[in-house]
């Protein structure tokens, strides 16, 4: 997995993604959601796409060439990371909240302001 002790991820639209080389090949579960897509030749999580959420696919931060302008806006299941970890996420929630917690989210996104490091 990653290697750590958090797995920070980021979500995009399905619209603006793409593989651009190799194949990806399915880790973690194989049943009927096969939401796990690992490298074929190193097998690390590159990306996860939720079964139900098919217009977003969340793409794992280790991933990306330039991080310098990656700052978390919400962070789940805090209550238990360790207490080592810790980052300037807007928005944080104990556990995995439920759909309905992310009902104004897109708003509340749209209005943050990432080097303002806020936390709420």
């Amino acid at each position: 997995m990653t290697a750590s002790a958090l797995a920070l991820s980021a979500l995009f639209s399905t619209e603006g993604f793409a593989t651009i080389g190799g194949e990806t090949v399915i880790g973690g579960l194989h049943g009927p959601e096969q939401h796990d897509h690992h490298c074929g030749h190193c097998f690390s999580w590159l990306f996860t796409r939720v079964q139900g959420f098919d217009h977003v696919v969340n793409v794992w931060a280790t991933m990306f060439d330039d991080t310098t302008w990656f700052v978390p806006f919400l962070e789940t299941a805090t209550g238990d990371r360790l207490a080592c970890t810790s980052f300037p996420a807007r928005r944080t929630y104990p556990s995995i909240p439920q759909a309905a917690a992310f009902a104004d989210r897109p708003t509340d996104y749209a209005a943050w302001d990432p080097t303002s490091f806020e936390e709420t």
